[in-house]
């Protein structure tokens, strides 16, 4: 049931087509694992937050630095030197206490990644690597968790969404990891598009509602202001994919 509360704070959305009591309901039984809280992170953390998502995990091991500051907007100038997650955390409370958050101060590795997410519903990346996106994807794939991937680089995002066993992954995207760049050249904004499109492919996977990018990278170009889609087929030979399909 949705609370009178509920029905005022999430009223605008509850009129949405196709969304409604039924969707909200199952947005506030969700539980969502956003993995990094920086520029992808907050954003697409704070919006699940709004949206009513009823458990939001958030995982990072960094602290706050001043650098972080042109884009990781649950980050503020007071919280330099803090845990990301911490500071994260309080913000997201703060914003609807509504809804719980756990925040866990921690690197993903190999060891963790799968005990990270096996609570989850729905993994959303907010990372800023390859190497740790593919350990994040394995274990999705692996278990099954929808997996909502995003990266930026300039005024450019890429966004698609990954259904194991339904659709192509990230591994089969990127057959091999790419060279990284660091520090990634980023205006805030388009980590903020991509974050937003990330937790609205995300409301929309747990709603059960529209068309995710499922087997299509959506790239947004902000410097020529388009948007372009590129089809993405599973690998025969993903070693993600191909694990999931062993008895």
């Amino acid at each position: 049931m949705l609370s009178e509360r509920e029905l005022v704070r999430y009223g605008r959305q509850l009129l949405v087509s196709k969304l409604g009591k039924d969707g909200q309901l199952k947005l506030k039984r969700a539980r969502v694992a956003v993995i990094g809280v920086g520029g992808l992170g907050c954003t697409s953390s704070l919006y699940l937050a709004l949206a009513g998502v009823g458990k939001l995990l958030i995982v990072d091991s960094d602290r706050v630095e001043l650098s972080n500051l042109n884009r990781q907007i649950l980050h503020w100038t007071k919280d330099i030197g803090r845990l990301k997650v911490e500071s994260a955390a309080e913000k997201l409370r703060e914003v609807n206490p509504e809804i719980e958050v756990e925040a866990v101060a921690a690197r993903v590795t190999e060891e963790n990644a799968h005990e990270l997410i096996k609570e989850a519903d729905l993994v959303v990346d907010g990372l800023d690597n390859f190497k740790t996106r593919f350990l994040v994807n394995d274990a999705c794939v692996e278990q099954g968790k929808p997996f909502v991937h995003a990266a930026v680089h300039g005024l450019e995002g890429r966004l698609m969404t990954i259904l194991p066993g339904e659709s192509p992954c990230l591994r089969c995207l990127l057959p091999a990891e790419p060279p990284e760049v660091k520090p990634i050249p980023v205006l805030g904004a388009t980590a903020g598009v991509m974050g937003c499109l990330e937790a609205m492919e995300a409301v929309k996977v747990i709603a059960g509602v529209g068309k995710p990018a499922v087997g299509r990278l959506i790239v947004v170009d902000g410097l020529a202001m388009a948007v372009e889609e590129v089809r993405v087929e599973r690998r025969p030979d993903c070693p993600a994919c191909s694990r999931r399909q062993q008895p």
